[in-house]
């Protein structure tokens, strides 16, 4: 499909956790959607501690997995100081700043990651400050309510809009590349495009991993 400057933009809100694997690979291929449908990502906040410690209270963790849960306030409040530092629009760069180090890089445990990712994006590395401050958890909040009052909350991450539709996924192992990506996109506007339609799904072997290739 050849995008037109006549085509119209289609907005796909996706809300995303800096921290999670799967939805960094989601966001790579609906990167990819925009450079064959005339589709625009826009970036908007979740919290997956939000969802695992607080809406879910915390039941059926590990230790370990709560303390990664703990962990995860402090990236999404540095990406929601960041936008009110500079605007929403900053989401994308920031995102892909942090995310390529956290997941490409396999860097998720260096305090540089943040500093560093803001300064990719052109924003003070003096924001990595918030991330351990409530400051900006309302905000957090009221973004990542927009989505899981729709999609429900036995789901995680990824989750987007297409047609007024809120879907959780796709969960993809690695990122379709070009009229890939596009063919995706088109399935998914064909089932969000009905109404009663709820669930499709398989189940994921432990030994599969995204790849961030």
């Amino acid at each position: 499909m050849t995008i037109t400057k006549e085509s119209e933009l289609v907005e796909v809100p996706f809300w995303f956790d800096p921290l999670c694997p799967w939805a960094w690979v989601t966001s790579r291929w609906l990167l990819e959607v925009e450079k064959v449908r005339p589709v625009h990502a826009d970036w908007r906040l979740m919290s997956l501690a939000h969802l695992n410690l607080v809406q879910r209270k915390g039941e059926g963790l590990s230790e370990d997995y709560r303390n990664q849960m703990e962990e995860a306030w402090g990236p999404v409040r540095v990406c929601a100081a960041a936008a009110e530092y500079a605007g929403r629009e900053v989401f994308g760069r920031l995102y892909t700043a942090i995310g390529a180090r956290f997941h490409n890089q396999g860097r998720r445990d260096d305090p540089a990651v943040i500093p560093e990712a803001l300064t990719e994006a052109g924003l003070p590395a003096a924001l990595a400050a918030a991330a351990g401050s409530e400051e900006f958890d309302q905000l957090i909040r009221d973004s990542h309510d927009e989505a899981f009052n729709e999609v429900g909350l036995d789901v995680g991450t990824p989750v987007l809009r297409i047609g007024g539709m809120t879907l959780f996924g796709p969960v993809i192992r690695q990122a379709p590349r070009g009229e890939a990506a596009g063919r995706l996109w088109d399935g998914l506007v064909l089932v969000a495009g009905t109404e009663d339609f709820f669930e499709l799904k398989r189940s994921r072997d432990r030994s599969v991993r995204p790849s961030f290739d």
